[in-house]
């Protein structure tokens, strides 16, 4: 966020203009949820800037259709958002990564909350709600011609996993190069659970994708309310049916 812009907590956004790389990605979607829902901030109530964070050309890769009420600009030919931003044209700034020009240590430009982990933590025990950002899809096509194919994939990630985390505990030697990760792994699952990263259609997993698909339909990004067991092949369902 722009610092002279005034925006001090989430309620001073509205009004305002706010850059985003693609309106439908998932990082945008989950912000805007968490906007309205925590701090009454509506798409509606600020106008979004759509274009590239460090690249001008980066399309809206899917078409939308914006709800009543909802306006969105693309940035000026030739300029990114992350330029707006260090300009002061926009006044805000949602995206998956920081940009490399605002994130500069610029001295006017800032977190919207001064301790972000902290604010996550809160969110995650008021609400349950652990955002998802990514799902592995498999085309009808192939799921019907190998109606275990689904499942099989759930599973070999699953395992993946398992040995990811199995190799991040391990203490004798550091896997990623970040101080006291070992402690962060230990309180990562104090808060969230052993498995703080569920996969398939657990309880857990079923609430949070409730939550985005309703979002999701009301923010104009699908055509109708589509329900979790809809994304799931009978298959993967039944992996988790004891």
């Amino acid at each position: 966020m722009l610092k002279k812009s005034g925006i001090k907590t989430p309620a001073d956004l509205k009004g305002k203009r706010i850059g985003l790389p693609e309106y439908q990605l998932t990082a945008c979607v989950w912000a805007r949820i968490i906007l309205e829902d925590d701090h009454g901030i509506k798409p509606s109530d600020v106008l979004w800037v759509r274009g590239g964070i460090d690249d001008p050309s980066r399309p809206e890769k899917i078409t939308i259709k914006l709800p009543p009420g909802v306006h969105m600009e693309n940035a000026p030919e030739g300029r990114t958002i992350s330029e707006l931003l260090e300009t002061g044209e926009i006044d805000a700034f949602i995206a998956p990564r920081v940009p490399s020009l605002a994130g500069r240590r610029h001295p006017n430009i800032g977190w919207l909350f001064p301790d972000p982990i902290a604010a996550g933590r809160d969110y995650f025990k008021r609400t349950g709600i652990f955002p998802i950002m990514h799902v592995i899809g498999v085309r009808r096509t192939l799921a019907e011609q190998h109606p275990w194919l689904p499942a099989t994939l759930l599973k070999a990630f699953s395992a993946a996993k398992s040995q990811a985390l199995q190799h991040l505990a391990d203490t004798s030697a550091a896997k990623v190069s970040l101080p006291f990760v070992e402690e962060q792994l230990v309180a990562a699952r104090r808060l969230l659970g052993q498995d703080y990263w569920s996969y398939g259609f657990t309880a857990a997993n079923r609430k949070v994708l409730d939550t985005f698909l309703g979002y999701h339909h009301e923010q104009g990004l699908s055509a109708r309310r589509v329900t979790p067991e809809e994304l799931f092949h009978p298959a993967a369902l039944e992996l988790y049916k004891i």
